[in-house]
């Protein structure tokens, strides 16, 4: 059984998945990052930016899911393997040391992953328009963490916008 693998997929499904399985352990980093800051996070504004936290590694988790889902859809595994994770990973699991580190470290995974899923979707481009689609949803919910954590650092007196 080929699931929805026809005669006129134009992809390549084995490097269809692994560019998935890339995507899943970059997201799988994504939730243990923000899942730490969530409760590493400390000071006067905490539980604002511990619930903007705790709302993106819940949205990360989200994605994970269906990429998972879409391997699975492809014929494939998903690597779920503990061991070379944050290799297999996009972006890195960095710690930060005081919350406005946590902020500017989910930034900059933010931004290695918009540009990882831009790369992806065209890739996939018109060869699994399917695939294409979950990555362009996924990638606009990455914009928006990406600009939810621009406007944190903002409120908490830390200039961004124009940075790299």
């Amino acid at each position: 059984m080929r699931g929805p693998i026809t005669s006129d997929y134009r992809g390549d499904v084995k490097q269809a998945v692994d560019i998935l399985n890339a995507a899943l352990a970059t997201e799988l980093v994504c939730v243990l990052r923000y899942k730490r800051h969530y409760y590493m996070c400390r000071g006067i504004y905490k539980d604002a930016v511990a619930d903007e936290f705790a709302e993106h590694a819940s949205q990360e988790q989200e994605h994970a899911d269906m990429i998972a889902e879409r391997i699975t859809q492809l014929g494939g595994e998903p690597n779920f393997n503990p061991e070379g994770l944050a290799t297999r990973s996009h972006s890195e699991y960095r710690e930060g040391e005081s919350m406005i580190d946590m902020i500017k470290e989910n930034l900059v995974a933010e931004r290695v992953a918009i540009e990882s899923y831009r790369e992806m979707i065209r890739f996939f481009g018109d060869n699994d328009p399917t695939t294409r689609r979950m990555l362009e949803h996924i990638l606009a919910v990455e914009e928006e963490h990406a600009n939810d954590m621009v406007d944190l650092l903002e409120q908490h007196g830390t200039a961004v916008r124009g940075e790299a």
